[in-house]
């Protein structure tokens, strides 16, 4: 195994997030506890105190050794086949390896320190990921040892769900409970996730203009009639049940997105919201169709062109460009359809100032939106409990 499966300050074997005598969706919540007992804050926040912005990621293998470790850590009990796990490591030995997301998230970082920057806003910018290096742990123990008192966490997802808000939510508490219980470790930061942006207007653009544009790069033809056709992870229909305060609001998000985005790139047209990356054992149901299941039944209509966009992620990452790149647009050239898949957000400018602005709101004391203050049972689904390293 590569020196890089494993956190270098990782959570102790036996200790848990969960403060004894407390259940997991139980008061407080871990927005509160992460922010070192109380409610994030409704005031601007305080003068002097050493604030960052932590970008938090999902992680990518940088080479081929990494790669089953890296999928070891983002199933460990979950159960997958292993002839799952071997297809999807196929996918990454396409690509020798790497995943994109790693340069796009160092991207995300270049261009967030240039817009703060640009705005006259001095916080530092750091990165940390949930299942490879650089991990979550030690970004928090790097923002200890200089001297931070507070960060403001930008999850690289931007909905409501287990695996997109809640899981971000305990991986913070994950670093910090680590920090805690090392005696020899200085005091870490508390921390606060930013709220959930799927609406916010620059999110909207970048997605927009990315519409249009693959629409405009269908030949002339096709391009008032093909089928829009919107995009996002899969996830089991038990979390699809419980996502946000009173369940459904990760496909609500995902359809209000999308209908923003298709009103403003294109007025007026239909459009679909369908799936794809699934990645559970065929007994557990996840969201449908997914969009090869759905390509097929627009061709058995009358189809003959549909443009494709990934709405529910903010980058070109390793699921987009396989998913869509190669298998959807391979099933629609079997089927006959024109195709065409428009970019993720990526660093557009007017993404990149959104989260800045969602930054600026949170430090000004604006209002909690959901994201930030999630209630202790929002998006809660019961594991098996996972096996320590």
């Amino acid at each position: 195994m590569t020196d890089l499966a494993r956190p270098r300050h990782p959570l102790p074997a036996g200790a848990s997030i969960t403060p004894p005598g407390q259940q997991p969706n139980e008061s407080p919540s871990l927005a509160i506890r992460n922010n070192g007992g109380v409610e994030p804050s409704r005031e601007p926040a305080p003068d002097g105190r050493r604030e960052a912005l932590l970008v938090l990621g999902f992680g990518g293998p940088e080479g081929s050794d990494d790669v089953m470790p890296f999928l070891l850590n983002v199933t460990r009990g979950r159960g997958i086949p292993p002839e799952r796990l071997e297809a999807v490591a196929e996918h990454y030995h396409h690509f020798g390896g790497v995943s994109p997301i790693n340069d796009q998230n160092k991207a995300l970082v270049a261009a967030l320190e240039a817009e703060l920057a640009g705005a006259g806003i001095d916080l530092p910018v750091y990165w940390g990921n949930r299942n490879w290096a650089p991990y979550v742990e030690d970004a928090w123990r790097q923002m200890a040892d200089d001297g931070i008192e507070h960060a403001y966490v930008l999850a690289t997802s931007a909905y409501a769900s287990f695996s997109g808000c809640r899981q971000y939510h305990e991986d913070v508490a994950r670093a910090r409970v680590a920090l805690e219980l090392d005696p020899s470790a200085p005091a870490g930061p508390t921390a606060e996730k930013l709220p959930h942006y799927f609406d916010a207007p620059g999110f909207v653009q970048a997605n927009a203009e990315a519409l249009a544009a693959a629409i405009a790069s269908l030949p002339e033809a096709v391009r008032g009639t093909a089928r829009l056709v919107a995009t996002a992870h899969s996830i089991p229909n038990a979390m699809a049940a419980v996502a946000g305060p009173g369940g459904g609001a990760y496909e609500a998000e995902l359809q209000r997105a999308a209908q923003l985005v298709v009103e403003a790139a294109a007025p007026g047209r239909d459009f679909d919201l369908v799936w794809q990356s699934r990645s559970g054992p065929p007994s557990v149901p996840w969201l449908e169709p997914d969009v090869n299941d759905h390509l097929r039944a627009l061709a058995e209509s009358g189809e003959t062109a549909v443009v494709v966009f990934p709405v529910g992620f903010i980058s070109d990452h390793l699921e987009v460009i396989w998913d869509l790149d190669n298998e959807a647009e391979e099933t629609a050239g079997e089927l006959g359809l024109a195709f065409a898949r428009a970019a993720t957000a990526g660093t557009h400018p007017a993404f990149v100032a959104s989260l800045r602005e969602l930054l600026v709101e949170r430090r000004g004391g604006g209002e909690p939106r959901l994201g930030t203050n999630c209630p202790a049972s929002c998006c809660f689904v019961q594991r098996p409990a996972r096996p320590q390293a």
